[in-house]
């Protein structure tokens, strides 16, 4: 019997791990179509009104079925906020880090996909939405783990040393990187934007989120809109008809593979922000750009799991995207990128480690509040009785003590008569 138990708990661990791998190699394989497509010359403001027009029409029905029969009021307020939303957390960092990642490497721009986490942290820290807490050891924790990814980041972008090469590379990589070698410095202030910007894009979450509470039509609403702003910017930028026209190739493929991006990260963000007085902001754990299928994977094993449990291995990507990028572009691996990514990944599980202890330990408070509660109200008011008051907290008990108090008191009655 305890064998038996063994191997079914181990082979459910086993499902979750799978699940949660498969994640990371479907992250990997958009970060890589979309670094070819981008150094073959895709016009990126086309390549984003596509996918989020593709977006919109999958959500569509979700919307329609899910949050039907609810009131909404669609006020110029509930619009400035879908417009900010789309503007921060699609337009521009979207537009930014697709930038970043033409100018630079998939496991560069990688890098920077594992510092938003910490860059909102320092943003919400800033502006007053979380406290520091150094008092506590979950605060020491978060501390530590945002300063390791700055010393990541900067070990990075400023130290290159050597690099090797893993496998056989052609002469068409070596044109590759002296192309993301001769504008590094430019992609490294776009992708620096793209992590601002979403920050600041899971901030706005929270106002958006109390104004607009309805996930599907808000995700839905925000890729129409991020398309639009996007097709408006891209006919400023070139209105040739090549830039724009869609072929059956990669561009195409690359579309279809991430048409659920911003629904499953628009979905997941409404589904574990965390709201406290004074618009307190759950710090998201990732902001990778995935699709439907790995939406109902983490749906699934946040159910077994809780929310936490996926971001622990948001990491995997990254190495999945180096060993990747190596050996089916043939991009060199460098020993500055390999640093800071070990600062990175170090300081990223500190600073999730101190916010998971931080969540159960307010979880705790709630539970004790709500006790606390719970017994106030079952005291009796204005009672003078010296006895001992037991709450319950069945009040299918409560009427069964009740009835039959009364069912004695009545027979004592007829006793006494």
């Amino acid at each position: 019997m305890v064998n038996m138990g063994l191997t079914e708990k181990y082979f459910k661990w086993s499902q979750i791990v799978l699940a949660m791998l498969l994640v990371q190699v479907f992250a990997t394989g958009m970060q890589l179509l979309s670094r070819v497509i981008l150094v073959e010359g895709t016009f990126i403001f086309a390549l984003m009104a596509y996918r989020h027009v593709v977006a919109a029409i999958c959500v569509a029905p979700l919307a329609f079925y899910f949050e039907r029969g609810q009131e909404k009021k669609f006020g110029w307020w509930v619009w400035f906020w879908l417009f900010i939303n789309a503007l921060t957390g699609i337009t521009f960092a979207m537009g930014m880090f697709y930038y970043g990642l033409r100018d630079t490497t998939a496991t560069y721009a990688t890098n920077f996909l594992n510092l938003i986490p910490i860059v909102t942290f320092i943003l919400s820290i800033i502006t007053r939405i979380e406290k520091l807490k150094l008092h506590t050891r979950a605060g020491k924790m978060k501390t530590l783990g945002a300063l390791l990814c700055v010393a990541g980041a900067l070990t990075t972008s400023l130290y290159k040393g050597k690099e090797f090469y893993i496998g056989h590379h052609h002469i068409e990589s070596h044109i590759t990187v002296k192309t993301a070698d001769a504008h590094s410095a430019r992609g490294t202030f776009l992708l620096v934007g793209s992590c601002l910007s979403y920050s600041t894009w899971f901030i706005v979450q929270v106002k958006l989120q109390k104004v607009f509470p309805f996930k599907y039509w808000a995700t839905m609403l925000t890729c129409i809109i991020a398309s639009l702003q996007s097709l408006v910017i891209g006919l400023c930028l070139d209105r040739h008809k090549a830039a724009w026209k869609l072929g059956w190739n990669l561009q195409l493929v690359t579309i279809i593979y991430s048409y659920g991006s911003l629904f499953n990260t628009g979905v997941r963000l409404f589904e574990r922000l965390r709201l406290h007085p004074g618009f307190r902001v759950r710090i998201p754990e990732t902001a990778t750009p995935l699709g439907a299928t790995t939406f109902c994977l983490l749906l699934w094993v946040i159910s077994k799991r809780g929310p936490t449990y996926p971001s622990m291995f948001n990491p995997l990507t990254l190495i999945f995207v180096a060993l990747s990028e190596a050996l089916v572009l043939g991009e060199a691996i460098r020993v500055g990128i390999l640093l800071g990514t070990v600062f990175i990944l170090l300081g990223l599980y500190s600073f999730l480690w101190g916010q998971r202890k931080e969540m159960k330990s307010l979880a705790q408070q709630r539970v004790e509040a709500d006790e606390e509660q719970g017994k106030t109200n079952n005291e009796p008011a204005g009672s003078q009785l010296t006895a001992t008051v037991v709450p319950s907290s069945s009040p299918t008990l409560d009427n069964n003590i009740g009835s039959d108090i009364n069912a004695k008191d009545q027979a004592v009655h007829k006793s006494t008569v």
